[in-house]
């Protein structure tokens, strides 16, 4: 498959060093019983645009919070925050970031997006229960 975000080498001893394809960027959308969950990967920009658009309008008829997987962004521009910011003033329900790269949390906090929303910067995922910090009794 090819999109504007894949990169593809002319054809055999093209000499560009380019790997022959690269993943190409995607949004999935979740509808969970109780929330929303928004996978982003590859390169979150213009290319995505379409796709981000639609991932907003499923997620404001749905009327659940939103959790935003970005675990797996390369590459975020004007876009993709704009798509954050659209998301965090048009719903009603909380919209959280998940597993935000360093990038996208450095873009979040210039452009200060992150006051819109929740950015988890813990690494366990939501759900899963947090390691006891006790160590366990010794049975002798």
């Amino acid at each position: 498959m090819r999109d504007g975000n894949s990169r593809e080498s002319a054809g055999p001893g093209d000499g560009s060093g380019v790997a022959d394809a690269i993943e190409p960027a995607s949004v999935h959308v979740i509808v969970q019983e109780d929330r929303i969950r928004m996978v982003l990967s590859g390169e979150v920009d213009a290319d995505l645009a379409g796709d981000l658009a639609e991932a907003t309008t499923a997620a404001e008829e749905a009327g659940l919070p939103i959790d935003i997987d970005a675990g797996h962004v390369t590459f975020m521009d004007s876009s993709g925050i704009a798509f954050l910011a659209r998301l965090a003033t048009r719903v009603q329900q909380p919209v959280r970031v998940l597993r935000a790269p360093e990038p996208v949390r450095f873009l979040l906090d210039v452009t200060r997006i992150h006051e819109l929303l929740e950015v988890v910067t813990d690494e366990a995922a939501p759900g899963e229960a947090e390691p006891d910090p006790t160590p366990p009794d010794l049975i002798a």
